[in-house]
């Protein structure tokens, strides 16, 4: 696993009215601080990515399908430099991904139907000055392959 990245399985409390899921909690031991949080979504076969923050760490959880998240170590002084994982999350397997500043993340819908995640960023995005720096999905700069892995 690369370097700072941590997991936690959730739990889904079901019944006839519907289900519960507790995603975040401030008692948890991963909690780091509140700064805002977010949705954003995939529709099939999107991926979106590469990008990494400087001071936001990201806690991401699939709400809705399935995502395929995959982070890449670039960090130089980090023993896990060049690192990749992926993470399969969503429907069929929910869990909390939490994403250590200055490590590239992105995410593919791997459902066949929009995919909803659900960010509780320690920071609040800046529109005019954003803790945001981008790499083209696609790029040699990543080794990296978005393309379905069929073994």
């Amino acid at each position: 696993m690369i370097q700072g990245v941590k997991t936690k399985q959730l739990r889904v409390i079901a019944d006839e009215r519907g289900r519960l899921m507790e995603m975040l909690r401030s008692d948890d031991s991963m909690f780091i601080k509140f700064g805002q949080i977010y949705l954003t979504t995939a529709y099939p076969g999107v991926v979106k990515g590469w990008h990494y923050h400087k001071k936001q760490i990201d806690h991401f959880v699939v709400v809705r399908g399935m995502m395929k998240i995959v982070l890449y170590d670039g960090r130089q002084a980090s023993h896990t430099h060049g690192e990749i994982n992926e993470f399969f999350m969503g429907d069929h397997n929910q869990m909390l991904l939490q994403i250590p500043n200055y490590v590239y993340h992105g995410f593919k819908c791997i459902s066949e139907y929009e995919a909803i995640v659900v960010n509780c960023a320690t920071e609040v995005y800046y529109y005019d000055d954003p803790d945001e720096f981008r790499v083209d999905p696609h790029s040699s700069e990543i080794p990296y392959d978005w393309s379905r892995k069929d073994q």
